[in-house]
């Protein structure tokens, strides 16, 4: 690593920490050749296959760009989309592989834009997945209407359900007399 202020190659390493929830490591250095101290940043890459074979670094902004067309005029903010990205780029990380293709990171958009407004989610699957009659619309929210009736007898169901309450909270053995 060279010093940004004398250009020197040799710097020793003053202290390491993890940062941005342990994705990337902060080092504090100290040129041996002027002595002046600067931090430096690691971070492993995440490179993302086009369809036409061309690669680039992940971006975060990127998906957030992508997602915040399907978001015009939904009542999603900024911090929500901020969310979606951090958890899209948590679930491709998580493959352990240093390149994913585009497809990937559209299919791990999916899940947590349905989460988050089922309209954008509609917008975005539609192009995404190249929606081309009302049919594939129709069947998309078919299939939403079914996992949200699905969770509503659920949710009814854990309600009905009373909680099971134990006298005591330790087990108790049979005794003997």
């Amino acid at each position: 690593m060279r010093c940004p202020f004398c250009r020197g190659a040799e710097s020793r390493v003053l202290d390491s920490r993890t940062a941005d929830d342990g994705l990337a490591i902060r080092r504090r250095r100290e040129c041996q050749g002027c002595g002046k101290r600067f931090t430096t940043s690691e971070m492993a890459i995440l490179s993302v296959v086009k369809r036409s074979g061309a690669s680039e670094p992940f971006s975060r902004a990127k998906v957030i760009s992508g997602v915040r067309k399907a978001c015009q005029g939904r009542p999603v903010s900024d911090d929500d989309l901020a969310l979606l990205a951090e958890r899209v780029e948590d679930a491709v990380r998580a493959s352990g592989a240093s390149e994913v293709p585009a497809q990937e990171v559209g299919v791990a958009i999916l899940g947590p834009l349905r989460d988050l407004d089922e309209v954008a989610y509609l917008r975005f699957a539609s192009v995404y997945r190249s929606f081309e009659t009302l049919e594939d619309f129709e069947s998309e929210i078919a299939l939403l209407r079914s996992e949200a009736d699905i969770a509503r007898l659920r949710a009814e169901d854990d309600l009905d359900t009373p909680p099971v309450h134990s006298a005591s909270s330790e087990p108790t053995l049979p005794t003997t007399t």
